[in-house]
């Protein structure tokens, strides 16, 4: 089971690092949808804030996964926060029917809101850190 953890983590690790690197870059507008219309920031900022803090997740939960282990708990927790803060930003896109990343439908947008509680669930088990959060109990 540790080995599936780690591979679990590594890919969730390599999918932020990948999803970061495109809020720099070739999806940086896509990301602008996302933006919720409400944030009282620079909508531009946040998507590349939000590419930065990707990129660090990714290269942290890679790390923590294949070489400082002992922070892996720590670094799945903040990843699952992570993921709960910006899903907002996935809820202003279905409310204001903004159609980016091929989700051009109602339907499709709304399908693409399922999809955050399972990311939370995949850092948090992957990572120890649902242990973590039970002993804090």
């Amino acid at each position: 089971m540790a080995v599936i953890k780690t591979l679990l983590q590594t890919l969730l690790g390599a999918f932020l690092l990948s999803a970061g690197t495109s809020h720099l870059g070739s999806n940086r507008i896509e990301f602008l949808a996302q933006v919720p219309t409400w944030l009282p920031l620079d909508p531009d900022f946040v998507v590349v804030a939000s590419g930065l803090v990707e990129i660090t997740l990714g290269v942290l939960l890679i790390t923590t996964a294949l070489i400082l282990k002992r922070y892996r708990s720590i670094v799945g927790l903040l990843a699952a926060v992570f993921f709960i803060l910006i899903f907002p930003g996935n809820i202003n896109q279905y409310v204001n029917q903004i159609d980016a990343f091929g989700l051009d439908t109602d339907a499709k947008r709304l399908i693409r809101l399922f999809f955050q509680p399972p990311l939370v669930a995949w850092a948090l088990w992957s990572s120890g850190a649902s242990r973590l959060l039970k002993k804090s109990r």
